[in-house]
């Protein structure tokens, strides 16, 4: 096999850490919107934001069209969509800044109801793919000087969720947040450690 060969089926994540990435913090988050607002990235703000809110998988976040979110001319305050890998519906909030984001990027864009929310800028027809998803999230979590090879599109999609966690202690918000059909998978999506469950119980009293 000659080098050009083993280019072209080098793996999206080579040189990259695998496993769980971390979630952002919340001032890493505003760092990387902050970026994002000044540069007048509409369609990168908007995606980030949405990536936050909704907390989906990239594969489903990428498929969504500006009809799963807006009705009318408006934007949705709440979404519903069927998860590709489990078939089964997720439904996801969206906040005030991220509707301002979506509504900036859909006029600048001039997208319609049946476009891809987050069209491919090499093949308009075609939505994000995933490696162009995986960059954009190494570019914005480099400019906040975070390693990109530790953070990941999971990353975003473990951000609100763990903020959620840590705020309410509520597993089962955060299983139906996330489309798990397990509470183990959500334990281990978030990392809950033995210290965390007694902690909570030691907040009861009886």
């Amino acid at each position: 096999m000659n080098t050009e060969t083993v280019r072209k089926t080098e793996a999206w994540n080579r040189g990259k850490l695998i496993g769980q990435t971390p979630p952002l913090k919340r001032r890493q988050a505003w760092g990387i919107r902050i970026r994002l607002q000044i540069a007048e990235n509409a369609r990168d703000l908007a995606l980030f934001n949405l990536a936050l809110d909704s907390k989906l998988k990239g594969c489903d976040l990428l498929m969504l069209r500006l009809g799963d979110v807006q009705d009318g001319q408006e934007i949705r305050r709440r979404a519903k969509i069927t998860q590709k890998k489990t078939g089964k519906p997720v439904q996801f909030e969206i906040s005030q800044q991220t509707r301002d984001a979506i509504r900036d990027w859909r006029d600048r864009a001039c997208l319609q109801l049946h476009d891809w929310l987050f069209p491919s800028r090499v093949a308009p027809d075609k939505p994000l793919s995933g490696r162009q998803y995986n960059r954009l999230v190494d570019r914005w979590v480099s400019s906040i000087g975070l390693p990109a090879a530790s953070y990941g599109t999971h990353s975003l999609r473990r951000t609100k969720a763990s903020l959620i966690y840590k705020k309410s202690g509520n597993l089962r918000a955060v299983q139906l947040l996330l489309g798990h059909t397990k509470i183990d998978s959500t334990v281990r999506y978030l990392g809950v450690e033995v210290d965390d469950a007694l902690r909570l119980a030691e907040s009861v009293d009886l």
